[in-house]
């Protein structure tokens, strides 16, 4: 994955001077670079990946379906989720893989709670992204840390502001915990060499209490109970919001344990979505400086 990730980056970083002064490098990288592939043809096999140099969490919009290792194509033009991902090659595929997406009403079904967006309304960098739905008038939004992610959604003024938690198949679990404001769960969908118990277990603390919740078992939306374990689980949360009421969940996660994932969020501890974006921009630029070009001439780079 470095290297896929990497080679973005270069490929991306346009003429840089001497008057930058490395402050500001992470603005001339463009991570959708590389993303107009396909099976048939590979024009790079990248994805707009959101993390930090060397992070252990990479979150990406998911344009393909579960399960396709092209999971962003820039030619695509409807958003499934914002999804974990670990995928080094889409020869390779993904493993530890799950996915949130924010809706207007009730929906689970991959197909159905996807929704139109544009490159327009879409900003992807190394350490923030964002992209408006169309669909649903919402605004989505992340930014990493090593073992985390903010997260924001702005919601229009509905009765069904909804969040959609999707552990996807071969076997999931999730729990939500309405006292806390969180939810938690596992995905063990990989495509091999893994250990046999290999599980990617996730937390999600909301900043502020459930106004609805349903479990998901194997698409089918179950009310009345709050925790399942099956081929493919899933959660549907929710709150009434007025126009432009934002939204924030931290998630972070752990291929040891949910203990675990709970020490990891704590990386997200006394900071809010802004001062977590502005330091991963921070990391970037520290990392990126480290590049110096000197050539005024972009078609010698």
């Amino acid at each position: 994955m470095r290297k896929i990730i990497l080679a973005a980056l270069l490929i991306g970083t346009a003429t840089l001077s001497r008057a930058d002064n490395h402050k500001n490098v992470v603005d001339y990288v463009s991570t959708l670079v590389g993303t107009q592939s396909k099976f048939e043809l590979s024009t790079g096999n990248t994805y707009p990946a959101v993390a930090l140099p060397w992070g252990m969490n990479f979150w990406v919009p998911q344009t393909g379906k579960m399960g396709d290792g092209w999971q962003y194509t820039y030619s695509a033009d409807k958003i499934r989720g914002l999804k974990q991902t670990h995928q080094p090659s889409p020869w390779i595929n993904d493993y530890g893989q799950f996915s949130v997406m924010p809706t207007v009403g009730t929906l689970f079904d991959e197909n159905k709670r996807a929704s139109w967006f544009s490159h327009k309304a879409e900003t992807a960098t190394p350490y923030y992204y964002s992209v408006y739905l169309a669909d649903y008038d919402v605004t989505a939004e992340m930014t990493p840390t090593m073992r985390a992610a903010y997260m924001r959604f702005t919601y229009p003024e509905t009765n069904e502001a909804r969040l959609v938690v999707d552990a996807f198949d071969k076997g999931s679990y999730v729990k939500v915990i309405p006292a806390e404001n969180k939810i938690i769960g596992y995905t063990t969908r990989n495509s091999g060499g893994v250990p046999s118990n290999f599980k990617n277990y996730f937390v999600m603390v909301f900043d502020r209490p459930f106004e609805f919740v349903s479990v998901v078992k194997d698409s089918i939306i179950l009310d009345g109970t709050k925790e399942i374990s099956c081929n493919h689980a899933g959660a549907i949360v929710g709150w009434k919001t007025k126009r432009h009421e934002q939204v924030k969940v931290k998630i972070a996660s752990s291929f040891i344990s949910h203990e675990q994932a709970e020490r990891n969020l704590e990386e997200l501890s006394g900071f809010n979505f802004d001062n977590t974006k502005t330091a991963a921009r921070n990391q970037w630029n520290e990392v990126l400086g480290k590049i110096e070009v000197e050539d005024t001439d972009i078609d010698n780079l």
